[in-house]
């Protein structure tokens, strides 16, 4: 099993001219212009392509915060062993959860790892018992806590 052509067909091919424009979008704040200058295209072609990448969904512009940067704020990572192998299904149910900002489903001694932004009105014990408790299936949890997190920038999920 090739576990990079899974799907592949479902996935919108991108040119070079598409990964250029996603690389100049990188800081979220270049304007259709100054990337049409710099890729010598016209403003139309860039504002066309990015309205294309966004309704494929492979790109999305969405305000994310710095978590180190927010007072009482804090990220912990969580690897989930699930009883069940329904690990998609389990995945979208726990993006669903207060405080989650990442799924990934992996492979190694986790089912999934989890990336979750928490505060002082709602940590550790609020997100275990409030949210994980209502998800059937989780065999074990290990938290660990990001002590500096480097590249981190997240939706603010709380």
């Amino acid at each position: 099993m090739n576990l990079f052509t899974k799907n592949e067909e479902k996935k919108m091919k991108l040119d070079e001219i598409n990964i250029k424009i996603i690389r100049l979008l990188r800081n979220g704040r270049e304007s259709f212009s100054t990337i049409a200058s710099q890729l010598d295209l016209t403003e139309n072609t860039v504002r066309s392509r990015v309205k294309r990448l966004e309704q494929e969904g492979v790109l999305s512009f969405q305000g994310v915060i710095d978590p180190e940067k927010i007072p009482r704020h804090q990220i912990m990572i969580i690897g989930i062993k699930l009883s069940s192998i329904d690990l998609f299904k389990k995945g979208k149910e726990f993006a669903g959860l207060k405080g989650v900002s990442k799924v990934s489903v992996v492979t190694g001694r986790f089912d999934l790892i989890l990336e979750v932004l928490l505060d002082d009105d709602f940590g550790l014990p609020e997100f275990y018992t409030q949210e994980v408790a209502r998800v059937e299936g989780v065999q074990t949890l290990e938290t660990f806590v990001v002590y500096k997190g480097f590249n981190q920038n997240i939706p603010y999920v709380l």
